[in-house]
């Protein structure tokens, strides 16, 4: 598991970063639903969950022949699986706890970390109005209500203001040892969009937060899987022919 509390703003930043409140209890609105998939992520203080076991996805839950007779009730759809909290299990770093763990990714590019919803809460939410600076949503604090993305009823939209902001804010203006998101993105388009170095780069800025992974946050999860879609895309956009760029383009942050 990650530990995305940890995942700090640069010194400069720091001042927008979201407190880790230890007392915060959330079960994410929306989860994966295949075959044993696990159910919603959730968080709590040691005092609620003293320890988290594991989530067996082999578990046949769906049982009404036993004794006592079992269904399938940790969400709605599920097919298998169960926890079994018998005993600690802990993650890569070592904890068997959820205290802090609330900021999971969310929305269409999974915005995760106290820095990522801090910046958000700076610049479009309640952070913005209490400054007296411009807010798009000043009544939305995403310090204090992470999950406000995925279960705002009247801001449905904030999935991909999320997204978008993340992309504007964090990936456009990406330019860490000699590696700028604009300059690579015309050498990408003038070279003929051919090769996965790009998307590569680009997916370790937006999964781990730099363009050469492993950094301090891990190795890129889902190198092939981000690469194969990438490309998918490109076929949609361009019926699987790759225009050809004769000139030096011109590209503008947006």
């Amino acid at each position: 598991g990650q530990s995305y509390q940890d995942y700090h703003c640069s010194d400069e930043e720091k001042h927008m970063e979201c407190p880790v409140d230890p007392n915060m209890s959330i079960t994410a609105v929306t989860h994966a639903k295949w075959y044993g998939a696990p159910g919603p992520l959730f968080c709590g203080p040691k005092t609620e969950y003293s320890f988290t076991g594991i989530w067996d996805h082999l578990y046949e839950c769906n049982r009404p022949w036993a004794n006592p007779p079992e269904t399938c009730s940790v969400y709605e759809g599920q097919k298998a699986g169960k926890y079994d909290n018998s005993a600690p299990y802990a993650n890569n770093a070592g904890r068997t706890d959820v205290e802090g763990c609330c900021w999971w990714g969310r929305g269409v590019i999974q915005t995760s970390g106290v820095c990522n919803f801090g910046k958000l809460n700076y610049y479009l939410g309640a952070r913005a109005a209490a400054d007296g600076r411009d807010s798009r949503y000043p009544t939305i604090d995403f310090c204090k209500d992470p999950e406000v993305i995925c279960s705002s009823a009247e801001y449905k939209e904030l999935k991909w203001i999320a997204g978008l902001f993340y992309w504007m804010e964090s990936v456009q203006t990406y330019n860490v040892d000699g590696w700028d998101y604009l300059t690579e993105l015309r050498s990408f388009v003038e070279g003929g969009m051919t090769g996965t170095s790009f998307i590569d780069a680009v997916s370790g800025i937006v999964n781990r937060g730099c363009h050469n992974p492993p950094c301090g946050t891990g190795e890129l999860d889902g190198r092939m899987e981000r690469s194969d879609n990438f490309n998918k895309v490109l076929d949609a956009f361009f019926g699987g022919v790759i225009p050809q760029v004769t000139a030096p383009i011109t590209v503008t942050e947006t």
